[in-house]
């Protein structure tokens, strides 16, 4: 459902703002009460020669808080949080993060591992450990998701004979990459669909174009971490192969799809051609991603890899990282969903309580683990809220808001909630009254 058939944010009433004596127009508390009317003397209680005016001292310019600063100040509060639904993997020092890995390493029995060099040893141990939770014969350790996905299209281009590939426009590569399919890889886009939503079996299937490979991002992100049910994804692959086009999985969350559609990772993976998946979205990881597929396929995108710049000398920390995530995190992935509906409930229901006006929570019941809130207020008055929460009880619900991208309704913001291990000591009580308390700063 568009934001906009849930009301009118733009005609939304704002935040009151209550007059105090700080505030523009309150006037001034000290000797109010002195002042004769318009014209009028005050009576200072002295006698004699009037003095001479005094001259006010001059006022400092405030300096604007540049973004940096802005950033160092939201990681040091939110990295500080003593209560939270999720850490991120940016909120702790470098210090912690890697004596957290190396304890893991130790504990796990990867300490004595040599470090890798060129794509061998914890590398090599990643990527099979990816084939064998994906079902699928091979995988090749990439630095980035972007890189990944965009040696997978190439490859499948090659194969197929087109450079045309079917995605959504609120895809990963036509959103956050800069139009890379098409500057680095001579590859062009089409979109079967603009709703907020995967494309349908009968949207690809009467797609005008042709194409090549049909990309379907799981979850789809931007649009609130949305899924298909498990017949619409196996109707739009098999209408997809009626075109003879391949089928190449945006999984950089595939780890929490599970819950939603009742398989296991190898059967969700199976419906693709190629698969790819990232460590640091899901599984806490620092970074580094993994393609997977048939193994000629992945024997040319090694080939690639090398040719885009991403056969890195040494991967083991991201490496040592993926492993920690795959044996610690990816067990837990279902029940931080199955908690995340918990949350969103407590969290329609404060915001219905709380008399805001219109309001979405997004999807209703979320898909994973991760769903947006939306709210008709500035994005930077809710991130100030945010933070002057977490500033003064030390905890931290909502994080950074913003606006809504392209196409979005003016007036009003977004912002994404996710839960994870932290989020499963919040009681659906105390998620409402820490949205409340939220409210209470907003305008402040």
């Amino acid at each position: 459902m568009n934001p906009v058939e849930a009301g009118d944010p733009v005609n939304a009433p704002g935040p009151a703002k209550a007059v105090t004596a700080d505030a523009p127009g309150a006037g001034d508390a000290e000797g109010a009460g002195d002042a004769e009317g318009a014209g009028g003397t005050v009576d200072t209680g002295r006698t004699g020669d009037a003095p001479d005016p005094v001259e006010p001292e001059p006022v400092e310019p405030v300096e604007p808080v540049d973004e940096q600063t802005a950033r160092l100040r939201r990681a040091r509060v939110w990295g500080g949080a003593r209560r939270t639904l999720w850490r991120s993997p940016a909120d702790g020092t470098v210090g912690e993060r890697l004596r957290e890995l190396a304890d893991w390493a130790e504990e796990s029995g990867h300490g004595g591992a040599l470090p890798d060099t060129y794509g061998d040893a914890l590398v090599e141990t990643v990527e099979r450990r990816v084939a064998e939770e994906l079902g699928l014969p091979d995988a090749v350790f990439f630095p980035t998701g972007t890189m990944a996905q965009q040696v997978a299209l190439r490859c499948w281009a090659g194969r197929t004979g087109s450079p045309v590939v079917a995605l959504h426009p609120l895809a990963h590569p036509e959103v956050h990459e800069g139009g890379a399919l098409a500057a680095v890889s001579g590859l062009r886009t089409v979109h079967p669909t603009d709703a907020p939503r995967l494309p349908t079996a009968e949207e690809v299937r009467d797609h005008p174009e042709p194409f090549g490979t049909l990309m379907l991002e799981l979850p789809l992100r931007d649009a609130g971490f949305v899924l298909p049910t498990w017949e619409e994804l196996t109707e739009v692959v098999e209408a997809a192969r009626e075109r003879d086009a391949v089928v190449h999985f945006d999984g950089a969350r595939l780890w929490e799809c599970t819950a939603r559609f009742g398989r296991g990772l190898a059967e969700i993976a199976g419906l693709a051609d190629s698969v790819y998946v990232s460590f640091y979205k899901s599984l806490g990881g620092l970074s580094g991603a993994a393609l997977a597929g048939p193994g000629d396929v992945m024997e040319e995108a090694r080939v690639w890899r090398h040719r885009y710049g991403g056969q890195v000398f040494q991967q083991y920390p991201a490496a040592l990282s993926a492993l920690r995530g795959l044996d610690v995190e990816l067990p837990r992935l279902p029940a931080y969903a199955a908690h995340a509906r918990v949350v969103a409930g407590a969290v329609r229901e404060a915001l219905a309580e709380a008399g805001t006006g219109w309001f979405r929570v997004h999807p209703e019941v979320p898909h994973t683990h991760q769903f947006q809130v939306w709210l008709p207020y500035a994005p930077d008055d809710l991130t100030a809220a945010a933070l002057a929460q977490t500033e003064a009880t030390g905890t931290a619900l909502f994080r950074r808001w913003s606006a809504p991208g392209a196409g979005g309704p003016p007036g009003v913001a977004v912002t994404e909630l996710t839960v994870a291990g932290p989020g499963l000591e919040w009681t659906a009580a105390e998620v409402r009254e820490a949205v409340r308390d939220f409210l209470s700063r907003v305008g402040r």
